[in-house]
């Protein structure tokens, strides 16, 4: 079978331009709507920003997944993988609407935060409601435990974790939404590498997406993701790193299993360290503060945006490893 390279750079540069290009139609939705975050408390910006990134990155992902997923049935797109990729969508439709309606439920969970500033135990239920509904109708994880009850909790466990853990890491321009476009390209890679094009394809138009929004958002920031596109973003690396099969007959290592914690391995640290410290402090773990790994870097003389350079090619190098043949 074919390695279809064109249909993969199809699909980042569908996602990239419908994100790039339907930003400046959010951004004015965003002002008009007074969805923006103000100058404030811990804030460098000195005028209200658009939380915009959120819906275009939701945009750039859903509409070149429905147009290229039409022309394929249509037939107007004919390669040797076709075949294949349409089996995989008939046989995994059910999943892909829940996957699809569960990263717009997401989205709006966050654009009700970003719009009324909901309490912790509000949000939680309703990103727990999410990850339910994505355990029961989608893929579990099984770590080798031959329990339903075990892999309905860690998956759950899973999605939370990586939900929050993008949500806490979106504190300056460029950092979620990079780190993000990485790990996404990193699980499209293993994907195609199983032939899992669907998953693939899945990864590549994720990655488009952000990248068509970090000229918006970094290093000036004319729109920001907001808690509606770190929340987006956290569901589908969380989702993502469920999909592919690690463990094969390809790849018949059991370590093979851990290969999201390297490629979601900044974004974990950064969750697991601020949570400590925070708790150490005798302060809700949820409340903001400036003990990121990002402010942690900055306060070493670096300026921000080498920071989330740095921070970057970390979260590239680390999850390099996870696609290193055994």
């Amino acid at each position: 079978m074919t390695f279809p390279f064109n249909f993969f750079a199809a699909a980042f540069a569908g996602a990239f331009l419908t994100t790039l290009l339907a930003l400046p139609f959010w951004r004015r939705w965003c002002l008009r709507t007074n969805l923006v975050d103000d100058p404030g408390h811990r804030k460098i910006h000195n005028s209200p920003i658009p939380l915009a990134g959120g819906f275009a990155v939701l945009t750039g992902i859903l509409l070149p997944l429905a147009v290229g997923a039409l022309l394929l049935k249509l037939g107007f797109i004919k390669l040797s993988t076709t075949s294949a990729i349409i089996h995989g969508i008939d046989r995994r439709k059910l999943e892909l609407a829940v996957l699809a309606l569960g990263a717009i439920a997401i989205t709006m969970l966050g654009w009700l935060d970003d719009r009324h500033e909901l309490k912790a135990l509000p949000k939680f239920i309703g990103q727990l409601l999410i990850a339910i509904a994505v355990a029961a109708a989608c893929k579990r994880i099984t770590l080798f435990v031959h329990s339903e009850i075990f892999s309905y909790a860690i998956t759950i466990l899973w999605l939370l974790t990586i939900i929050n853990a993008f949500n806490f890491m979106d504190n300056m321009n460029g950092l979620c939404a990079g780190v993000g476009g990485i790990g996404a390209a990193l699980f499209a890679i293993i994907a195609a590498a199983n032939g899992e094009y669907l998953v693939a394809i899945t990864g590549f138009l994720m990655c488009g997406a952000l990248a068509g929004f970090l000229p918006w958002n970094f290093p000036e920031a004319r729109a920001f993701l907001g808690d509606a596109g770190s929340h987006l973003v956290g569901y589908l690396l969380a989702v993502m790193a469920i999909l592919p099969h690690f463990y094969n007959k390809q790849n018949p290592h059991r370590l093979a299993v851990l290969s999201p914690l390297l490629v979601l391995a900044v974004p974990l640290l950064d969750l697991a360290q601020v949570s400590v410290f925070r708790t150490l402090n005798k302060k809700p773990f949820w409340i903001g503060d400036t003990n990121h790994l990002s402010h942690r870097l900055t306060r070493t003389g670096l300026s921000r945006t080498q920071a989330v350079l740095l921070l970057w090619l970390a979260a590239a190098a680390i999850g390099a490893i996870a696609c290193w043949p055994a």
